[in-house]
């Protein structure tokens, strides 16, 4: 079935919306893959009908789902024609502590475990959802001010993916498969501001051009 509307990258949802995508993700971390849209509407209070005229079936509410909580990473507000070190500097450091504050959220990890075990079993299709509207979208949002930087004569590489992947890695270190494992790992407001500078400051030093 066919959502009558549009909704891509969490933009355009109502606040009735928003309120049943977080349904969802409650119901990841109380249940696991065995949400259905009974559940959904029970919990969000509303009726199946509305789910399907909204986000078309199960993968479509999923999507909506997973595009909600990537759309609270974004690398920030900058003005290409004044791109600077300093605004180069706050946006990968913005961009890193939205990504590390999700990835360690109880949501977002149940959401992968979920993620993970579909894609293993092979029964649904959340894995590669997961994949298309999380990670690679995510980084279609970073590559485009990296991009900006290389043309200010800021940073210095030849492939965006590349250097997505480099900072990515840098922001990540082992956090999300610990998490994932379900090691006890309490990340608080300071340590992520601390950890997406210095993520920033190593990727700077890499890929930086120095004035």
């Amino acid at each position: 079935m066919q959502a009558e509307t549009h909704i891509a990258d969490g933009e355009g949802l109502t606040e009735r919306q928003k309120h049943v995508l977080d349904a969802v993700l409650s119901l990841l971390v109380e249940e696991g893959d065995r949400l259905t849209m009974t559940t959904v509407a029970r919990r969000a209070s509303c009726s199946k009908e509305t789910l399907y005229k909204w986000f078309g079936d199960r993968d479509g509410l999923l999507t909506a789902t997973v595009r909600w909580q990537a759309s609270k990473v974004r690398a920030g507000h900058y003005d290409i024609q004044a791109l600077d070190t300093t605004a180069l500097r706050e946006s990968l450091e913005g961009f890193a502590a939205a990504w590390l504050a999700v990835i360690s959220s109880q949501t977002s990890i149940a959401l992968n475990r979920v993620a993970v075990s579909d894609a293993l079993s092979r029964k649904g299709n959340l894995g590669a959802i997961v994949l298309a509207n999380g990670r690679f979208a995510i980084g279609e949002r970073l590559k485009p001010l990296l991009e900006a930087a290389r043309a200010a004569g800021l940073l210095a590489f030849d492939d965006a993916e590349i250097a997505f992947r480099t900072f990515f890695g840098l922001v990540g270190r082992d956090v999300q498969i610990r998490l994932l494992l379900g090691d006890v790992l309490t990340l608080s407001k300071a340590e992520i501001t601390r950890d997406a500078a210095r993520a920033t400051e190593q990727f700077l030093r890499l890929y930086g051009v120095k004035r």
